[in-house]
């Protein structure tokens, strides 16, 4: 897929004020801090398109890209706000559960997590919560040039067998890393044979 425009569509907390579901939809998301923006900014090959922040859990909002004018990419909140309110935590909480249980032109979801550490307790939370549910969903490492081949491989199987732990059959998988541009072809890829599959 060739990315020819992204531009910023909107930005807000209210899921009855989204865009109209009538183009194909892929949400972002991940903890606090985990290469989220740039890996988007890496994808639309725009720079500035979703602000990097060194503040973890500064994304607070459903924010909405239109790519090529076909296509919604969406940024959403980074999940475990450590430094935040508990009453913010849950209304994060409960805003982020009705836009992914209940956004009808959601077509997957890539959660995004760091393949240097070992699997954490709030990313497989996250993500059996997204199978109970019957929710699509891409996992994305991200940061792997940051680690040698054979530590990247290692993590990678360490995450596939805690998976296989619980899941018969386990999820699409995408290695990326936002400063070398690796994955960005194998995720547009996905998004376009998504598209492709999609009927709305």
């Amino acid at each position: 897929m060739v990315i020819k425009t992204a531009s910023f569509l909107q930005s807000n907390t209210s899921i009855v004020k989204l865009p109209k579901a009538d183009k194909p939809e892929y949400a972002f998301i991940g903890r606090s801090n985990v290469g989220k923006s740039s890996l988007i900014n890496m994808l639309t090959g725009r720079k500035n398109l979703a602000k990097v922040s060194a503040t973890p859990g500064k994304t607070i909002t459903i924010n909405h890209f239109i790519i090529n004018d076909e296509w919604y990419l969406v940024d959403l909140p980074g999940y475990g706000f450590a430094k935040r309110s508990k009453k913010d935590r849950e209304m994060w909480k409960a805003m982020l559960n009705a836009y992914i249980l209940g956004r009808q032109n959601l077509v997957t979801t890539f959660v995004l997590v760091d393949s240097r550490i070992e699997p954490q307790k709030i990313d497989l939370d996250f993500i059996s919560n997204l199978g109970e549910n019957q929710v699509p969903f891409v996992i994305v490492f991200t940061k792997c040039d940051k680690l040698s081949g054979r530590q990247l491989a290692e993590n990678v199987e360490n995450y596939k067998r805690r998976l296989s732990e619980e899941w018969e059959e386990l999820p699409p998988m995408v290695i990326t890393s936002s400063e070398k541009g690796i994955g960005r072809d194998d995720i547009l890829n996905l998004i376009e044979t998504y598209n492709v599959e999609t009927k709305l």
